[in-house]
């Protein structure tokens, strides 16, 4: 009998294994309105993905920036250059060596977290404090906002000032375009 968890883990291998093929895509493809397709797609399966481990947050967040925003921002950059990449003049091994060595951090980096869904891990642990003791560090009555902006506050200034810095970079490659329109 095929119970929910098998379920789930054959949901994620097949999503694992397409986001590797559109990822390979990306790489492959010569066409830059392709290649912003294929990243769509790719944010599009991350949203589903962030869906199957229970990440609805961080999923809805994929879905509107990284398929919606990204891709409008990507395309509106489309219309301001060519459409094509220019050829490599030769073949660039160290993005790949870069590439191996930040995956290998990384793998080496996941070998010492605990075991998926273990007790053991800090969220379990540390979770329960920030809802007894948000309102008297912070003075913040919702958990949520008080998190937001006063444990996190430097991420959240962080995560502002890329969406600003993105926004304020769309404005001025607009303002570009209007301005040789008019010569």
């Amino acid at each position: 009998m095929i119970d929910a968890a098998m379920i789930e883990t054959a949901v994620t291998i097949i999503l694992l294994l397409l986001l590797g093929a559109v990822a390979i895509g990306i790489v492959r493809v010569r066409g830059l309105f392709a290649a912003v397709v294929l990243l769509g797609v790719y944010s599009l399966l991350m949203a589903t993905l962030f869906i199957v481990l229970d990440a609805v947050d961080v999923a809805m967040t994929e879905a509107a920036v990284g398929a919606g925003v990204s891709t409008v921002f990507f395309l509106g950059a489309l219309w301001l250059t060519d459409t094509v990449e220019a050829p490599a003049k030769r073949r660039q091994l160290m993005p790949l060596i870069v590439a191996l060595v930040t995956a290998g951090a990384l793998l080496w980096g996941l070998s010492d977290l605990p075991q998926f869904g273990s007790p053991d891990q800090p969220i379990h642990r540390q979770g329960a404090d920030y809802l007894a003791s948000s309102l008297p560090d912070t003075g913040i009555p919702n958990v949520v906002t008080s998190v937001l902006a006063s444990y996190r506050g430097f991420d959240t200034l962080g995560e502002t000032t890329v969406v600003f810095t993105a926004g304020i970079g769309i404005l001025a490659l607009l303002r570009r375009r209007r301005g040789e329109g008019g010569n």
